[in-house]
């Protein structure tokens, strides 16, 4: 199981929100460049680079992506604000390892199948964001009707590589989190899930290790000091 550091952007500075709502930053750093490759000097083997402020329709931050992709050799998963075919094809193309879609793949799955037909399924993730139960879109700022585990079986047959799933309910909280959400999906699909929301103590990471999951990504846990990467590598070293 990967552990996976965010790097959420948002009006060129590294934020961390609570539940995603613009207004609640609790992490404000100056420059997301150097926060990445502090991750990457510290071993992290993937980074996830949200653009908050296109995710919120904002206002991209892509010249300060491109600075990460330029400067960073860790892979990078990516994704906020991706709401066109041009708009993946330019990161795909600019050196985004695999881009995270979320709104565009939910609304028209077949763009899932066009991108991974021509760049290879490994490169695509879907993100499916779940907040009482139901998947969100538009940085989660709409409702569907549709639940993870059904919408996970879609994009897993219109070809996407793996699924990002953030329990929306507890992101940003550090108050923990319930694993069955993710054991349903878990058992929905045969790709690959990283896991996303609320995890804030080792014990938490823990529960992870034992499910099947690819990978947990950490945002506030690691900013706020509730847990240390260091300690959180010993999850992966013994999973993979």
């Amino acid at each position: 199981m990967f552990i996976i550091p965010a790097v959420d952007i948002k009006n060129g500075k590294c934020v961390q929100l609570v539940q995603g709502k613009p207004g609640t930053e609790q992490i404000i750093l100056d420059n997301p460049v150097e926060v990445a490759l502090e991750w990457e000097n510290r071993g992290a083997k993937i980074l996830h680079v949200i653009d908050l402020g296109g995710a919120l329709e904002e206002g991209g931050n892509l010249s300060v992506v491109e600075e990460i992709v330029r400067k960073v050799s860790t892979p990078i998963q990516m994704g906020g604000g991706i709401r066109t075919i041009d708009d993946a094809n330019y990161l795909l193309n600019m050196g985004v390892d695999k881009i995270i879609l979320g709104t565009l793949a939910i609304e028209n799955p077949s763009t899932v199948k066009e991108l991974a037909s021509e760049f290879g399924s490994e490169r695509i993730i879907v993100a499916l964001d779940s907040k009482d139960s139901q998947v969100v879109v538009r940085g989660w700022t709409e409702k569907t009707a549709q639940k993870a585990p059904v919408l996970g079986k879609i994009m897993a047959e219109h070809g996407a590589g793996s699924i990002l799933f953030t329990n929306v309910d507890h992101e940003g909280l550090l108050g923990g989190f319930k694993v069955n959400p993710l054991l349903e999906l878990l058992n929905a699909v045969d790709i690959p899930v990283i896991y996303s929301g609320g995890v804030s103590t080792l014990e938490d990471i823990s529960v992870l290790s034992k499910t099947d999951a690819y990978g947990v990504v950490i945002g506030s846990a690691f900013y706020k000091g509730t847990i240390t990467f260091e300690d959180a590598l010993i999850y992966e070293k013994n999973r993979n």
